[in-house]
């Protein structure tokens, strides 16, 4: 057995009595010193373990989500009709998918980006629209040339008003031009203006009268409009609801469709033209016109991970367009890439590390507008490089996957019908930011080391404090003796 003497023999603390020890005023303000700033280095130290830090490294991207990016996009053009506008999705290997619908969505807008109704859908336009074989130098003219003095008079006349919005130089109008000539010439021998009056077939040069296109949003030539009598009481939007004729335009498919047009209403009446949702015989022809000139484009593509572009104009295999006049002036509310993320998702990764996300989504709410002083013919291109960002977590693993981009952009005259492109480039590389966690044993040493050097310095200070007042003290009483 080792007795109680040898063991106290190896006692490291060994203990001064107290009453061989003296309490001092400078020792007094030392110990407080020591104390306080022993609080204060354990908050610091404890703050840096609460802390989160992280490492970024840059790898080859080892992407596990397949060879598509999803797309998503939500763009506002005050100058595009909804009844042109188109999506096109091309790539360097060859990939050209045009006007895409499935996953778009669109709605007429105003000038303030106000949206003037419900969706717009424009249906499945046939690439192949039939055209009469008469000779243009023998056509009579047969309809009605209205202008912007008679427009609202014959509007308000005829139950049933189908004007051709026009421009002599177009390939497309000059093709119609003898079938429609012909087709009104037997319409109004058949249902003469003055004693039927049930409907009547016009034309409209837009050349000529440029502001009354307009007001009716033409932006593609010929547009067939029909123009019930009364339609425009029915919209709350204070809009005319009229519709747009994209049907054959031979002479005896267009006189078909106007017999079809005037035959619920009455001989000789004069009623509102209400349009007949029980009549589908032209239904597949006939859809509403756009309510307004602008047009917002939402929704998304998936695009494969190879340079491309994805590129919305005004498009159409069977109407011209005056490319001076077009304008792609745009607003980007919102351009991403990747899989949705939840703002949950982002908080969380936020938390980790607060810049992450600014990049996410760059080009939201900026404007790309062409005040016509860039001239005419003007196609607007964004230049997308995309970099993936992953953040690991040390305890859930994974938390947050994202696609960040930048951004640039630029404006250039084009020969051709003016464009919104946005090319986009995906880095071979990605970004993964991993949150470094932090060891307990090693706060805990930290704590222990502030604990232990504090009060040693304290002690030496202590010590060295005491001892020059006391040879203060002795060099005094030598003077006085």
């Amino acid at each position: 057995m080792i007795s109680s003497t040898k063991l106290k023999s190896v006692d490291f603390y060994r203990k001064i009595p107290r009453d061989l020890t003296e309490a001092t005023l400078s020792g007094a303000g030392l110990s407080i010193v020591a104390a306080l700033s022993m609080v204060f280095l354990f908050g610091m130290e404890l703050s840096n373990y609460l802390s989160v830090s992280t490492s970024t490294s840059v790898i080859v991207d080892n992407s596990t989500d397949g060879d598509f990016l999803r797309m998503d996009f939500n763009i506002s053009f005050p100058a595009l009709s909804c009844e042109f506008a188109a999506v096109d999705v091309h790539d360097v290997l060859g990939t050209n998918r045009l006007n895409i619908t499935k996953t778009i969505r669109k709605f007429s807008i105003d000038s303030n980006l106000r949206s003037t109704g419900s969706e717009f859908h424009s249906g499945p336009l046939s690439n192949l629209i039939k055209h009469g074989d008469e000779v243009d130098e023998e056509t009579k003219e047969g309809s009605a040339v209205l202008n912007a003095r008679n427009f609202d008079r014959y509007a308000n006349q005829h139950p049933i008003l189908v004007v051709n919005f026009y421009a002599p130089w177009c390939y497309w109008s000059n093709r119609l031009k003898p079938s429609w000539e012909k087709a009104a010439k037997t319409i109004r021998e058949r249902y003469d203006p003055e004693l039927d009056g049930r409907i009547l077939m016009a034309k409209v040069d837009c050349t000529e009268e440029g502001d009354l296109c307009r007001k009716h949003h033409i932006q593609g030539y010929p547009s067939i409009r029909i123009f019930r009598k009364g339609s425009d009481v029915r919209d709350d939007h204070g809009h005319h609801d009229h519709e747009s004729y994209y049907g054959d335009r031979d002479t005896d498919t267009l006189v078909k469709t106007m017999e079809d047009l005037i035959a619920p209403l009455p001989a000789g009446s004069q009623k509102l033209a209400l349009e007949d949702k029980s009549n589908n015989a032209t239904g597949n022809v006939k859809r509403p016109a756009p309510s307004a000139g602008g047009c917002r484009i939402e929704g998304y593509v998936r695009v494969k991970k190879v340079p491309g572009s994805l590129v919305i104009a005004a498009r159409s295999e069977s109407h011209s367009f005056d490319a001076s006049q077009m304008n792609m002036s745009h607003i980007i509310s919102h351009l991403s890439f990747g899989r949705k993320i939840s703002s949950k998702a982002f908080k969380d990764a936020k938390q980790i590390i607060p810049y992450i996300g600014i990049s996410h989504d760059r080009l939201n709410g900026q404007s790309f507008i062409n005040q016509r002083d860039l001239g005419a013919n003007v196609t607007i291109e964004h230049y997308l490089q995309i970099v993936k960002t992953e953040v690991l977590t040390r305890r859930s693993g994974k938390l947050l996957e994202e696609y960040e981009y930048t951004a640039h952009s630029s404006v250039a005259q084009s020969l051709h019908i003016p464009v919104a492109k946005f090319h986009f480039e995906l880095s071979p590389m990605q970004v993964v930011i991993t949150e470094n966690q932090k060891s307990f044993s090693h706060f805990i040493t930290n704590v222990c080391a502030i604990i232990g050097g504090v009060f040693t310095v304290a002690g030496i200070l202590d010590a060295l404090l005491h001892n020059t007042i006391r040879l203060v003290k002795k060099v005094e009483l030598g003077k006085n003796f």
